[in-house]
C-alpha cells in the first residue's frame, strides 16, 4: 500500500518501530486497530565474501535466530553445499538457539558460526560464548583459514583477516539507497524490483572479479596491469 508522508488515516495508523538491536529479539508491536496493512520486518540476505548474492528472504515479524536458522536450512539443504564458515551479526544468539533446539548437531558437521568484525568488537567484552566460539579472527591457531599472513610494500609481515566478514552489511548499505522507493511498492512489485536489483548487482560484482583477474594476469606477464576498482575485499589488520 502506498504510504504518503503525513497521509495516515485514522484506520491506518503508522506504528513506530524502533531499530532492533542486533543481539536482541524484536518485541511484537500490537496495532491499535485490527484493520491495518501488514508490513514485513526486514529483508535478510546471504552473501559470499566477494559480494555475490546467494539468497534473500523477507522476515515478517523479527530477525529471530529461529528465522535465521530456517533461512540457512532452506538455502543449504544439502550438507555438501554448506560453507565452512557462516558469518552472522548475531551468530552467538543463533549458536545458542541451535544448541537448544538440537539443530546444531547437524550444522556442526559442516559449518562454524562467526560474528562479523564490527559486532564482535562490542560482543567480545560481555559475551564469553561469542569471544570463544564466534571469533572471526582467532590468533590461537584454532581457525587458520580465517587469518593469513600478508606483507606490506616495505616487506613487513602482518596478520590480516582472510575474508571480508561485512559483505552483507555493505550490501545492506547499497540496498538502503532504494529504501524510499521500496517502501511505497506493492508486495509483488517489491519482490520483482529487489530481485532484479540484486541480480544486476551480482552481475556487476562478477564483471569486477573478471576484470581484476585479467589485470592480475597482465601483471604476471609483465604488462604492469593495475586496477583501481572498488571491491568488497577487506584488508583489516588483526
Amino acid at each position: 500500500m502506498l504510504n504518503r508522508p503525513n497521509g495516515n488515516l485514522a484506520w491506518n495508523p503508522e506504528v513506530p518501530r524502533n531499530a532492533q538491536p542486533h543481539d536482541e529479539d524484536a518485541p511484537e508491536v500490537e496495532n491499535e486497530n485490527y484493520f491495518s496493512p501488514k508490513r514485513f520486518y526486514c529483508v535478510e540476505t546471504i552473501v559470499a565474501p566477494c559480494g555475490i548474492v546467494i539468497a534473500w528472504v523477507k522476515f515478517a515479524k523479527a530477525e529471530s535466530p529461529t528465522n535465521i536458522l530456517k533461512f540457512m536450512k532452506d538455502t543449504f539443504p544439502d550438507e555438501s553445499t554448506r560453507p565452512d564458515y557462516i558469518c552472522i551479526d548475531k551468530a552467538c544468539l543463533v549458536l545458542r538457539t541451535s544448541i537448544q533446539n538440537g539443530s546444531w548437531d547437524e550444522w556442526c558437521k559442516t559449518s562454524r558460526l562467526i560474528v562479523d568484525v564490527y559486532h564482535y568488537i562490542n560482543h567480545r567484552t560481555t559475551d564469553m560464548i561469542c569471544r570463544k566460539y564466534c571469533n572471526p579472527a582467532p590468533l590461537d591457531g584454532s581457525a587458520p583459514n580465517l587469518v593469513i599472513e600478508a606483507e606490506t610494500k616495505d616487506g613487513e609481515k602482518y596478520l590480516k583477516r582472510a575474508f571480508n566478514t561485512q559483505a552483507c552489511e555493505q550490501l545492506n548499505g547499497w540496498i538502503g539507497g532504494f529504501d524510499s522507493i521500496l517502501k511505497r511498492m506493492t508486495v509483488d512489485n517489491f519482490n520483482w524490483f529487489l530481485h532484479a536489483m540484486l541480480f544486476y548487482h551480482t552481475r556487476h560484482v562478477l564483471q569486477k572479479i573478471k576484470k581484476r583477474e585479467e589485470n592480475m594476469k597482465q601483471g604476471d606477464n609483465g604488462d604492469g596491469g593495475d586496477s583501481n576498482d572498488d571491491d568488497n575485499d577487506s584488508d583489516d589488520n588483526v
